[in-house]
């Protein structure tokens, strides 16, 4: 059973930083990739960031490189995202998901915590 916990959202001014983490249980860090996405409100889901797990290269959407960094930290089966210089077309409900060890896009990704809501305000 994929089990992913998200923490950390908020609300922001424009310009300023949150950090998301998502808590993975063993098998599911183990076992996936784990990744970022958003959706911000009235549009649809989208790609944030991700980790491919064989090499544990990262991967970034465009609207965001430069700004967010994902990260993790095994011993405690945590992924983070670290967000900077927030805009607020950034606002959305972010979600840790988690995708097969091989995945390759972020559509390959099937598994979905509860969410965690980002606000930025200008």
């Amino acid at each position: 059973q994929v089990r992913l916990v998200e923490s950390g959202g908020g609300s922001v001014q424009a310009g300023g930083s949150l950090r998301l983490s998502c808590t993975a249980s063993t098998d599911t860090y183990r076992s996936n990739s784990i990744g970022w996405f958003r959706q911000p409100p009235g549009k649809e889901r989208e790609g944030v960031a991700r980790f491919y797990r064989p090499t544990d290269s990262t991967y970034y959407a465009g609207s965001v490189k430069g700004r967010f960094t994902i990260s993790k930290d095994s011993a405690k089966k945590t992924v983070h995202l670290q967000m900077d210089s927030l805009k607020p077309e950034d606002t959305a409900m972010y979600y840790c998901a988690a995708g097969p060890y091989y995945a390759t896009t972020f559509a390959d990704f099937r598994y979905w915590g509860q969410g965690t809501q980002v606000t930025v305000s200008s």
